[in-house]
Parts: C-alpha cells; sequence; structure tokens
C-alpha cells in the first residue's frame, strides 16, 4: 500500500510532468486560453495514459521488444482515438472538441504518456501502472487548470466562459491584457510555476 501511495504521489509533486521532468510543454502553451479547454485536456490526457499504461502492462510480457514502440503507438492511437468520439458524441462537449481542434488528437504524440509506459507500465504490474498513468494525467492537468485559470481570468475578465470581473472595473478603465492570452505568457506563467515548485522543493534545485 506504501508503494501504491508513493505510485500517485510522485506524478503529481516531486515528479509531475510539467514542473519537473519538463514534459508536454506545447500543449500547455496551446490549450490554456480558456478553462474549458485546458479541463477537458487534462481530463482526455489522464484518461488515455491510464488505460494505455494499464493496458501495455497487460501486455509487457508478449510484446516483443523490438516492436514494443509500434505496440505503444497502436494501444495509445485507439485510446486517443475513443475519447475523441466520446467527445463528439454529446453536444455539450462537441463545441470544445472542436475548439481544441488537432490537440485531442496530439496526445498520440504527447510524450507523457509514451514516458510513463516506458518507464513504469512495461516494468510493473496493471493496477500500479494504471494509478501511475492517472496520477501522471492529473499531474500535467493540474499545471494546465493553473495556467489556464490566471490567462482567462487577466486576459478575458472570466472562468469558463463567465465574466466574473465586475462591469464596474471596465467602467473605471480597466482593460483585459491582451499579451495574457498569447502563447509567450503562458510560457513565462509556466516558468514562474516551476520556480515556486522548485524553490518549495529544495530536493529539486539543482546542487
Amino acid at each position: 500500500m506504501g508503494n501504491l501511495k508513493e505510485t500517485f504521489v510522485t506524478p503529481l509533486l516531486k515528479g509531475n510532468p510539467i514542473t519537473v521532468l519538463v514534459l508536454g510543454i506545447c500543449s500547455s502553451l496551446a490549450v490554456t486560453v480558456e478553462l474549458k479547454g485546458a479541463l477537458v485536456m487534462a481530463l482526455s490526457v489522464t484518461i488515455v495514459t491510464g488505460l494505455s499504461s494499464l493496458v501495455c502492462s497487460l501486455l509487457r510480457n508478449t510484446i516483443p521488444n523490438r516492436v514494443r514502440i509500434i505496440i505503444q503507438l497502436v494501444v495509445v492511437s485507439l485510446m486517443v482515438i475513443l475519447v475523441d468520439q466520446f467527445l463528439k458524441a454529446f453536444e455539450a462537449t462537441y463545441a470544445i472538441d472542436k475548439s481544441l481542434s488537432v490537440y485531442i488528437g496530439l496526445i498520440i504524440t504527447n510524450c507523457i504518456v509514451m514516458g510513463r509506459i516506458e518507464a513504469f507500465a512495461l516494468g510493473n504490474k496493471p493496477f500500479p501502472s494504471l494509478v501511475d498513468g492517472i496520477a501522471s494525467g492529473m499531474g500535467y492537468g493540474a499545471i494546465l487548470i493553473i495556467v489556464a485559470f490566471f490567462r482567462e481570468l487577466l486576459g478575458s475578465g472570466t472562468l469558463f466562459g463567465l465574466q466574473v470581473i465586475p462591469q464596474a472595473l471596465y467602467d473605471a478603465g480597466y482593460v483585459n491584457n491582451g499579451l495574457v492570452i498569447l502563447p509567450p505568457f503562458a510560457l513565462i506563467l509556466l516558468g514562474c510555476i516551476i520556480w515556486v515548485h522548485r524553490s518549495i522543493d529544495k530536493e529539486l534545485q539543482e546542487k
């Protein structure tokens, strides 16, 4: 149970895919303009990473080493297609799926998914691999949501599309910051999050 707890906690904190391993940076810049898109992407990656790790762990003793990458890509592709079709099937999520455009499909090439399969799932039993995959997706998703929160709030004055900055402030001269919704600011904000994370956890600081 202790090992399982560590398996779940590590990708959230000391082994966070974005702030520690610096993986999945591109999507964190592209889909964090709005919280809705960031949340859907976070859930999608979590589901794909968890299920892909589970399936690859179940197959780990039957996959020839020389074709393991191909098998992994097939498994991940299947999971991404299932998630994409699920989003398209419901009216509430269809618009978000369209707004994310190709980014859902590009989960196939997300190095977090393949990285956890290679680093963990192929050497561990199915349930711990599922836990590791879900935790890695959650660690990735948490950073996406934090970045999207500040970008949407400061750049558009909304959260989940609902205006939260009072109209009185706009009447008094407040203007949304257009720089915030541009990718360069997402990179700056991401750098600040990494700095804060490493400042808190002394073990992550370079000697």
